[in-house]
């Protein structure tokens, strides 16, 4: 049977639609679960206290580690595998790479969850916290499901049908979050220590990931049954259509080993950050006594070491997002040999994440104090959240510069800058941690992290031939940044003493939580305002935001703000 070119055009531009629609879903709902995601740390500390979100986080990393060991990078593997067998009909054996993927990775799941629950004293040891083993045992029960989940996601991936991911990560987030309060709530009330409590809130990773395996079983069996007469009319018609009536079915054998060597580098290049981030979990424990405290204090140390993290988080879920879009763009326009365009992509998102980034870090900085005491209560580890705020700089110009490098398949490249960042980071929390405590380990973090983003940056500046113009991307920003900085002094400084002599009296937190979002609004405006004055961004790339066209744009013309 013969398809017409004007039925087959139809069917690449549905394709295209589909494709596009799937995207938007999937990336919403990421954008969603890594909100959720974030954002509990902060009641998290409010409830439970900095010790126990010491050991959280101490914990959560390990377990992200160990979930990309188990699953290595299977879930794009099955994605890819099921695509290419979906294309030209063979739905039986796209489920058979289902069924093959998941019992391996259920294996892989099962021992690694004997390596957390049995190791977890010998972990904790190593961490130089006996305190975190228990809820290093209660997160290792994760590993018996997640596996399987992550298949079941390749697998639909692979239809390009991303509903059921992105349904399965909200309501994954959402139950985990709501597991982890619940026993918070019961924990706390009935006076549990501080090792129950932790263990409560790594907890809700085991109940999330069964609620989203719920929801994939879900899809999977309404899939299932898709009228099977129908199923066979569509692989006749693609078998005609391809020239794949003939197929020779491999083995199981042959099938895992295929698995396997296109799943084990893409498991080496994503498991570098979590590396990274795992660092702190087995070096400052340790490295806290040495600066003079017991286990107790140095897990409260770490907690409020962590304060800083869940905002830096959210500056990087921007430059995830702006990647998400840089890598096929950049791949497409190599493919077409097309080097102007791919310069001006380049340097579009490298100076957008730069302008982003620097003033996120800064503003962070100077407002670390009053956004400590609005989100945790207090203004311990202030100078360290100030510190640890550069990293969002460096963290979002790794992202963005790697997955320049990813578009031009440099996919090694970044992983490796990330583990000699890991390294940096290692050596240089040895060097200040037992000098500076946690504002030593902070300084370690900015300059790990200056590291890998810096190694990226030149990389992909290499690669793309793209030569920055200093004045309009370095000084001219940096000019800004300097009126920004006024502007949030005047109101750190300014705005608690003008209240004051109205008479308006609030709380510690009431009066941090005003300073902090009038900073927020005075510091984006002035920024925004200098760098339109300053010539930073045109009005050409002004016209290519839709929102902007027309009265708005007419308006800052009149005003002369634009140049």
């Amino acid at each position: 049977m013969k398809v017409d070119s004007e039925t087959r055009s139809n069917e690449g531009q549905q394709a295209g639609v589909t494709l596009l629609k799937g995207a938007a879903v999937l990336g919403a709902a990421a954008v969603i679960s890594k909100l959720i995601g974030t954002m509990q740390k902060i009641p998290l500390q409010n409830m439970a206290g900095d010790e126990v979100f010491g050991i959280y986080n101490a914990v959560y990393p390990l377990y992200i580690l160990i979930l990309f060991l188990a699953t290595a990078g299977f879930p794009i593997v099955v994605s890819k595998f099921v695509s290419e067998h979906a294309s030209v009909g063979r739905y039986e054996e796209a489920r058979r790479v289902l069924k093959v993927s998941s019992a391996v990775l259920a294996a892989s799941g099962f021992l690694f969850f004997l390596f957390l629950f049995y190791g977890a004293d010998w972990l904790a040891g190593l961490m130089g916290a006996s305190q975190t083993s228990r809820a290093i045992r209660s997160v290792s029960f994760a590993l018996l499901i997640v596996p399987v989940m992550s298949t079941l996601r390749g697998y639909f991936q692979g239809f390009q049908n991303m509903v059921p991911t992105a349904v399965s990560q909200v309501v994954e987030q959402t139950i985990r979050v709501g597991t982890m309060f619940g026993l918070l709530l019961i924990f706390v009330h009935y006076g549990y220590g501080p090792d129950w409590i932790a263990a409560g809130a790594t907890f809700g990773s085991v109940m999330g990931a069964l609620a989203g395996l719920l929801v994939m079983l879900y899809y999977y069996q309404k899939e299932r049954k898709v009228d099977k007469t129908s199923l066979q009319e569509t692989a006749a018609i693609a078998s005609d259509e391809l020239g794949e009536a003939c197929y020779e079915r491999e083995g199981n054998g042959s099938l895992i080993r295929r698995l396997l060597l296109y799943a084990l580098p893409i498991c080496l290049g994503t498991i570098a950050l979590p590396i990274l981030t795992l660092v702190d979990s087995f070096t400052m424990p340790r490295l806290l006594k040495l600066h003079g405290l017991d286990e107790m204090g140095a897990l409260y140390q770490f907690g409020l070491y962590n304060h800083g993290l869940p905002l830096v988080q959210l500056v990087a879920m921007i430059a995830s997002s702006v990647s998400a879009a840089l890598v096929p763009a950049i791949a497409q326009s190599k493919s077409k040999v097309d080097s102007a365009v791919l310069r001006s992509l380049t340097e579009k998102s490298l100076r957008l994440t730069w302008l982003i980034g620097l003033a996120a870090s800064v503003g962070l900085a100077v407002l670390a104090e009053p956004i400590n005491v609005m989100f945790f209560r207090s203004g311990e580890g202030s100078l360290a959240m100030a510190i640890l705020s550069f990293t969002a700089l460096f963290s979002i110009l790794n992202i963005v510069a790697s997955s320049v490098l990813q578009g031009f398949g440099a996919v090694a490249a970044p992983a490796l800058y990330l583990l000699a960042a890991a390294a940096a980071k290692i050596a240089a929390n040895a060097a200040l941690v037992p000098r500076w405590g946690i504002d030593g380990a902070a300084a370690a973090a900015v300059a790990a992290y200056a590291l890998a983003g810096g190694l990226a940056l030149a990389h992909a500046l290499r690669a793309t031939g793209v030569t920055p113009a200093v004045g309009r991307t370095v000084i001219k920003p940096m000019l800004g940044i300097g009126l920004m900085t006024v502007g949030l002094l005047a109101v750190t400084h300014g705005l608690p003493a003008l209240l004051g002599a109205l008479h308006v009296d609030l709380p510690p937190r009431g009066m941090a939580t005003v300073v902090s979002l009038t900073g927020v609004a005075i510091g984006a405006l002035v920024y925004a305002l200098a760098l339109l004055r300053l010539g930073v961004v045109s009005s050409a790339e002004l016209e290519q935001v839709p929102q902007l066209r027309g009265k708005p744009l007419a308006l800052l013309r009149r005003t002369k703000l634009l140049r």
